[in-house]
């Protein structure tokens, strides 16, 4: 079996009844939790149907393998991260990059096995894994870069310092979730501010990309 045919096998298989798909759902919220706690390697099937309390086959009936229902669960997770935080089209440039910080920060704060589960969860270096989250970035940093400039394609250097932002935004938001010691609202803040920052260092390495107004105050 080659490379390709070993991934196909291990992505969880397409169920189509109704109940079928809330027992797939409910196995990936339990998932969740389980792999946000304890690391990839930790966890044997076993583990994870006894701590689910079911039977290990039907684990394997929806997803084939340990990894396969791994990747279900990181895929999923993202899928709802970037939902909530991509949205707003219909608002002003500005606005938008609030919203989007705001939403990213709501989802952490609300569903933090997921969030932990994107960020920090793992299976070792797995490429398919870091794929998916290299994803999930790119897509916020395209939301970011079409609010403040109006595009989504940038150049390296704006593209370079947002992902530093937002590497820095995954790491504080992960330690806030753990100790929230400070409002959503003056998290949110904090992280404009800094976002701030950074489109003003952009500016003077690229004038091309010109700071937004708010930018110039934030800071």
């Amino acid at each position: 079996m080659n490379n390709s045919q070993q991934r196909d096998a291990e992505r969880p298989r397409a169920r189509g009844t109704d109940r079928s798909l809330a027992r797939r759902a409910e196995l990936i919220a339990i998932g969740r939790k389980l792999f946000a706690d304890t690391s990839y390697d930790a966890l044997s099937m076993d583990d994870i149907a006894r701590q689910a309390h079911v039977a290990k086959g039907l684990i394997y009936y929806y997803f084939t393998s340990k990894r396969g229902y791994y990747l279900a669960i990181v895929e999923d997770s993202v899928a709802d991260l970037v939902s909530r935080a991509a949205g707003g089209l219909d608002l002003p440039p500005v606005e938008r990059v609030h919203r989007t910080i705001d939403a990213y920060l709501r989802y952490a704060e609300h569903h933090q096995a997921a969030y932990r589960t994107i960020i920090a969860g793992g299976v070792g270096f797995d490429a398919e894994v870091q794929a998916i989250r290299e994803g999930v970035r790119e897509v916020i940093v395209e939301t970011i870069a079409e609010g403040a400039y109006g595009r989504g394609a940038i150049g390296p250097v704006p593209r370079m310092a947002l992902l530093g932002w937002l590497h820095g935004v995954e790491g504080a938001t992960l330690d806030w979730i753990g100790h929230p010691t400070l409002s959503r609202d003056v998290m949110r803040e904090l992280l404009v501010k800094m976002l701030g920052g950074t489109m003003r260092a952009i500016e003077e390495i690229d004038p091309a990309y010109v700071a937004p107004p708010d930018a110039r105050r934030d800071g």
